[in-house]
């Protein structure tokens, strides 16, 4: 598998969610599973298995692979290469893109395949994760006998660049037209994911039908359906053993629906390490939660047009997450303005989500879309 981020060493989506919790499903079912995900600044060494380079077009980069254990079986293999990966943020910075994310990601789709054509007993099957992963089929080609598969996690980030990258990245002209991955006069790593991959899957049979039609479909939908005998929806869920308030390891307090006890401490713990004061009897001031990428697609628009209103119901809000500056503004001007009233934490930190899931009273999720939002 190539994903661009896991949990729990990366993470900005519930991609990350998934490209943890499948390959350890696989392998419990008898699969031998590896992960090649980047190695981006702060993730922890492996034990280093194999140095090498790769080129694509006039580029050419050394990399190191490090092996990390992840249970049930399942193996990540790091790649570590810092001219690409030892930043400050997985995509982008200050909400700007980086300008190369177009070579960082197809290098790794690039050595997970040479690195596939090195093993033996040969790979089966080569599986990539949104359009980060899209060249990924394409890449494959030379690897006769191995299935490729795509999955959309959100059709909505679609990796299209300008076309210049097919030369720099030593792609072919041939694949440059409608039926390749050629959009709009430009380059779509999502495309050349949905047409050359042998299967595609998606989050949900609902949003699998959702993304044929132009409401849902981001412009894609015609594409979606050129392929929908390949197109498969597979219904994501919770990890229950990660996200079981009886066992969860982030907790301070375990609770379960037949003692519910340890919610009042994790809803402590929670105004604690918020820095929020407890305003009065339990109960009498709803702690509100919000765990969250900070995009339109998740309606932090529409919040930012309640500003008095949310500081006015007579609640609490413990918030965590990052992306659009804009929307990170909007929350950290509101907890300078209401300090006792609105909380906010800017980035990636899984304990403190899990604490806040445990917490809160309610949960704030006005989101315009969700690709598994339902069945």
């Amino acid at each position: 598998m190539v994903a661009s981020e896991v949990l729990p060493l990366s993470k900005t989506g519930g991609l990350a969610d998934v490209a943890a919790a499948l390959p350890r499903a696989l392998a419990r079912l008898g699969h031998e599973v590896v992960i090649f995900t980047p190695k981006y600044r702060g993730v922890r060494d492996g034990r280093v298995v194999h140095r090498g380079s790769v080129t694509l077009g006039g580029y050419r980069r050394d990399y190191a692979l490090h092996e990390i254990p992840f249970g049930d079986g399942a193996r990540i293999l790091l790649v570590d290469c810092p001219d690409l990966y030892d930043r400050a943020g997985l995509y982008h910075e200050r909400g700007v893109d980086y300008s190369d994310n177009p070579l960082r990601f197809a290098v790794l789709s690039a050595v997970a395949v040479e690195w596939a054509a090195t093993q033996s007993p040969p790979v089966d099957v080569l599986h990539g994760h949104d359009w980060q992963a899209g060249l990924l089929p394409i890449l494959a080609r030379p690897l006769p006998g191995v299935a490729t598969v795509f999955t959309v996690h959100n059709l909505a980030y679609q990796g299209t660049v300008d076309k210049h990258w097919v030369n720099d990245l030593g792609l072919s002209w041939h694949d440059f037209h409608p039926e390749g991955f050629e959009f709009h006069d430009r380059l779509s790593f999502l495309k050349a994911g949905l047409f050359y991959s042998q299967a595609i899957t998606t989050v949900s049979p609902t949003y699998a039908t959702e993304i044929q039609t132009p409401e849902v479909g981001e412009g894609f939908d015609g594409i979606v359906r050129a392929r929908r005998e390949r197109l498969t929806g597979i219904l994501n869920g919770v990890d229950y053993d990660a996200w079981n308030p009886e066992t969860d390891e982030y907790l301070p307090s375990h609770y379960s629906s037949r003692d519910f006890s340890g919610k009042a401490r994790c809803t402590a713990a929670l105004r604690r390490q918020m820095h929020l004061p407890d305003l009065g009897a339990p109960g009498q001031v709803p702690l509100i939660g919000l765990v969250s990428r900070m995009v339109e697609q998740k309606g932090l628009d529409l919040l930012t047009r309640l500003r008095r209103e949310l500081l006015s119901i007579g609640a609490q809000f413990a918030v965590l997450g990052s992306g659009e500056p804009r929307y990170e503004q909007f929350w950290q001007s509101m907890a300078a303005e209401a300090p006792d009233r609105v909380s906010v934490q800017v980035g990636y930190d899984e304990p403190l989500a899990h604490l806040i899931e445990a917490g809160s009273d309610l949960f704030l999720m006005p989101s315009r879309f969700e690709p598994c939002g339902k069945k």
